[in-house]
């Protein structure tokens, strides 16, 4: 399922334009959280979701990680400075390498680096990483077999990919896409050219490119209260959302999390967690 209609697929330019205006909506993990219970804090629940990945990916140090999408560097950073990785972090976003490479730097990090790639066609040398993570970005990359065929590429023998991100829980008819048109232009307003794929598709592209499966969980419903810690923080940095976003696209932003709030709950759109090994 795409949220557009037409329009033009720059997810970098995008990532750009909203890229200090998340960091106060979303935190310094630039994600959605796993909440074991709705009361908990955002900034709890996002390091839950990033401990479900380091569970799977088991970095140890020394291990070459690839960090596909890498926002805001802050997983890329933590990967580095506490599990004693050498991280690659790599983006599509001029603004996300300089503030990755900017974080960083704070912290004395020579073992983070960022540079500016595709994660469909890196450039990159076979077999290159010991763990590739891609958290939250694989829905804009629009040609996912490329995506996960270059995963499995860089991976060495015995390498790990470990993705999560929002999944497509059902078809949805051009009918009612159609009708629901002025959402998903809403979506395409607040988030860009977003698409999703179900998670099992996931796993059979996997299998089909010769890594294992080892773990495949759906986690949607403990990342449904993301939607409402979101908007509690654009009320609290409102006046400041207002001098980096456009009232339109705050309000498109804020609209988009009771669109995607609906879809969580009527089981079309959802959020999942794999892990696949190179054997």
């Amino acid at each position: 399922m795409s949220s557009v209609t037409g329009a033009e697929h720059a997810p970098a330019a995008h990532y750009d334009h909203v890229h200090a205006a998340w960091r106060l909506i979303m935190g310094e993990e630039f994600h959605y959280g796993y909440f074991r219970t709705p009361e908990v804090p955002l900034e709890e629940a996002t390091a839950a979701l990033t401990g479900l990945m380091l569970d799977r990916a088991r970095v140890g140090r020394g291990d070459r990680v690839l960090d596909v999408g890498c926002g805001t560097g802050r997983q890329s950073c933590d990967l580095a400075a506490d599990h004693g990785a050498d991280v690659l972090g790599i983006t599509t976003s001029v603004e996300g390498v300089a503030a990755a490479t900017a974080l960083a730097a704070e912290r004395g990090l020579t073992t983070a680096r960022f540079e500016q790639r595709d994660g469909t066609a890196t450039g990159l040398p076979d077999g290159s990483f010991d763990v590739v993570w891609a958290l939250e970005s694989s829905h804009l990359m629009r040609d996912r077999a490329a995506l996960l065929g270059e995963c499995a590429r860089l991976l060495d023998s015995g390498g790990r990919v470990v993705l999560c991100d929002i999944t497509r829980q059902r078809e949805i008819p051009f009918a009612e896409v159609r009708r629901r048109r002025a959402d998903f232009a809403t979506l395409n307003t607040a988030f860009g050219d977003a698409h999703m794929e179900p998670l099992a598709l996931y796993a059979e592209r996997f299998t089909a490119l010769g890594l294992e499966v080892a773990d495949a969980t759906d986690i949607t419903t403990e990342t449904l209260p993301t939607f409402a810690a979101w908007r509690a923080n654009v009320e609290r940095h409102e006046d400041e959302l207002r001098t980096l976003l456009d009232a339109a696209d705050l309000d498109a932003f804020v609209r988009s999390t009771e669109i995607l709030e609906a879809f969580w709950r009527d089981g079309t759109l959802g959020y999942g967690i794999i892990c696949a090994v190179k054997r």
